[in-house]
Parts: structure tokens; C-alpha cells; sequence
């Protein structure tokens, strides 16, 4: 709800209402909760065994903020993005409708601005944007990604929402991922309706694919890399990673520096913009940041990726016993921060610019 914001992929954050409720490991860690309810006392999250929670909406003074922002960005010629909501979930089962649909005017009244909506639901946008009188068109919607089981939740229903949105004549400026916190490996590239489904959906490229050999119709074959493309379908525009850190009595869960470099490949493949925000409390090797304390170490916690789990080693660490490719080290978020070998990834999908109307227009 600030004018800026150290959010790397948002110039404001926007938040209509407070509160929310646990729906997915990615949840375990909330950083809204931990700040608007166990610290601030603003509201109570719901989560398995607890409900829905509370849900308090946000004040007039807060409400006009963007109408301010969206006149210095006519005035100025830019397209700032706007996070909304980092304390909520606009598609949130249990906000009223009405909530909903005043967000919606309010975005449609600020349309210099480019309005980020992130959500955990993503099965509920296209339905719950039909009852509000459409989806925005300087609305981009996105959902979080933290692992593979989660994206082959998520993408899809990101995808579909798309769609239906489309077929409703409200489309979104661009779809987009938060894989924040990455917990686990994520593939965009192989998505199957069913297990034993022969086609495949590249959420990156928007194209459909089979395997060549699972290919009897010669005359569509256009094999790239092994996979034979057959149709198209709608994608996704922008890829942001983040790291986990720790909120409150949750500790974070590292994110391996492998799993980041692939969804950077795998963006970089498809020409797909991608944002790393963060490592969050662990980095992955000891040359990638400098501690106060190098190259002795021992006060800080590391952990070793056994391919299927993380292990907590609490014992001395030297330089020379790191192995890079498995160990990650808790040197704080201050310290860890953006650089995925050697380079900060900032990019932001293109959005077109707005000139302002006139009566004469």
C-alpha cells in the first residue's frame, strides 16, 4: 500500500483488502501473515482446521492512492506495475463480490497503470471477473508456481482462465508466474492433461506437441528438439523466481540454484522475460556473496541437496569443503541477494505506451 516498493519486479503495492487463507505449501512461509497478523494484529488468516480466517478492507485514503499514481504516470508517459494484492488474493473465495467488482472500477479508472494480479486461485478469475463486468484490460493476471505439483495446478488453470477470458472478449494484458518460493524443480515446457495423454502444452512457447513416434500425421510435423508441434495455445509472458525467507517461527526453505538456472533456461529458450528476485536466507555457493567471516564460516547453518530432500548440517563449514552444486549456505537475506551467476535478471514483459485523451479527441 506504498507509493514504492522493494518489491524488484513492482514499482507500488496495492492492497484493497487484508487477509487471506492457507491453500498451498507455498502458503507455509506467508510473509502477509506473518507481518498483518501475528505482528500487526490486522486480521486473521484461515488456513486447514482454522477456516476462512478475517478479511478487513483497506481505507479511502488508501483506495485514491492509485488514482494519484495513475495521473503522474499519464503526465510522465510510463506504465508502472502495480502488485495487487500483497496481502490478499484478489480471487479469494471468500471476498464479497462487491469488494471485488469496486477493485475492478478502480483499475479500469487508473489505466496508465499496469495492474499485477497475483493469486493461489487461479481457477476462480475468468468466473469471478464475469460477475464483476469483465476483467480489466490494463489487468495482467498471474498465479504461484512453487513446485512441479503446484504447476500442474496452476499453469493449467492459469491457461484456461486466459481462455475463458478471451472467449468473454476481456483479455488480460499478459499472463505471468510467481515462482516464489521455489521449493522444488518446475518444468513449463511439458504440461499433460492426463498421465498417459499424448499431447504435451509448452506454457512458455503456446504451442502443443507429441512425440515424433506418437505422431501419425505426417503432414503436421514440425520437430524441434525431439518434440513434434502440432497447435497452438495461449502462454505465458513473464517468469519471476524468488527464494524463501524466514517469517517468524517458519524457517526457510532453500531453493536450489539448479531449479532457478533451469526456469532461466528454459525462459531464455522460449524468449520469455524472466525476473529473479531473490535467494532469500540461503545462496548456493560461498564466492557468490561475501560474509563477514570468510573463509571461516562455522556460524552459519548450511544444508546439502540429496536429490530428493534438503539436509541441515550443524556442524563447521570451511571454503574448501563446499561443493557448489549441492550446498547452500544461511548467510541472510542482506547478504544473499539477486545475482544468479553473476548476472541480475530484471526483465519485465513490454507493455504499450497510453497517451492521454482530449476533448477534442
Amino acid at each position: 500500500m506504498a507509493d514504492t516498493t522493494n518489491i524488484s519486479w513492482a514499482d507500488m503495492t496495492f492492497n484493497p483488502w487484508i487477509g487471506c487463507t492457507r491453500i498451498a505449501p507455498a502458503c507455509d512461509g506467508c510473509y502477509a501473515a506473518h507481518l498483518m497478523e501475528t505482528r500487526m494484529h490486522r486480521a486473521e488468516w484461515g488456513g486447514p482446521g482454522k477456516g476462512n480466517g478475517t478479511r478487513v478492507r483497506t481505507n479511502a485514503a488508501n483506495w485514491r492512492k492509485p488514482l494519484v499514481w495513475n495521473a503522474k504516470a499519464a503526465k510522465e508517459g510510463t506504465r508502472p506495475f502495480v502488485f495487487c494484492a500483497s496481502l490478499a488474493d484478489v480471487f479469494d473465495n471468500a471476498i464479497p463480490d462487491e469488494w471485488r467488482r469496486d477493485l475492478f472500477d478502480l483499475i479500469r479508472a487508473t489505466p496508465h497503470l499496469v495492474w499485477l494480479l497475483l493469486t493461489k486461485r487461479p481457477q476462480n478469475i475468468a468466473k469471478m471477473a464475469e460477475k464483476t463486468g469483465g476483467l480489466p484490460e490494463n489487468a495482467a493476471i498471474g498465479t504461484t508456481v512453487e513446485d512441479q505439483p503446484r504447476a500442474n495446478i496452476n499453469v493449467q488453470a492459469l491457461l484456461q482462465a486466459s481462455v475463458d477470458l478471451w472467449h468473454a472478449k476481456t483479455r488480460p494484458l499478459f499472463l505471468f508466474l510467481s515462482c516464489e518460493p521455489l521449493i522444488g524443480p518446475v518444468d513449463l515446457t511439458a504440461f499433460q492433461e492426463y498421465p498417459k495423454s499424448k499431447y504435451f502444452t509448452d506454457a512458455l512457447r503456446g504451442k502443443v506437441w507429441m512425440r515424433p513416434e506418437d505422431n501419425d500425421i505426417p503432414t503436421t510435423r514440425f520437430v524441434q528438439n525431439g518434440r513434434d508441434y502440432i497447435g497452438l495455445c495461449h502462454s505465458i509472458q513473464w517468469v519471476i523466481v524468488g527464494g524463501e525467507t524466514d517469517q517468524g517461527e517458519h524457517k526457510a526453505r532453500p531453493a536450489h540454484p539448479n531449479w532457478v538456472r533451469s526456469l532461466r533456461d528454459q525462459c531464455a529458450g522460449a524468449g520469455v522475460a524472466f525476473h529473479f528476485k531473490q535467494w532469500g536466507e540461503y545462496v548456493p555457493q560461498l564466492g557468490s556473496v561475501t560474509l563477514d567471516d570468510d573463509p571461516e564460516i562455522s556460524r552459519f547453518d548450511w544444508m546439502e541437496w540429496t536429490g530428493e530432500e534438503w539436509e541441515n548440517w550443524q556442524k563447521p563449514m570451511w571454503c574448501d569443503e563446499l561443493d557448489p552444486d549441492h550446498s547452500m549456505i544461511r548467510a541472510g537475506k542482506r547478504k544473499t541477494g539477486r545475482f544468479l551467476d553473476s548476472v541480475e535478471h530484471n526483465a519485465r514483459p513490454a507493455v504499450p505506451a497510453l497517451t492521454l485523451k482530449t476533448d477534442a479527441a
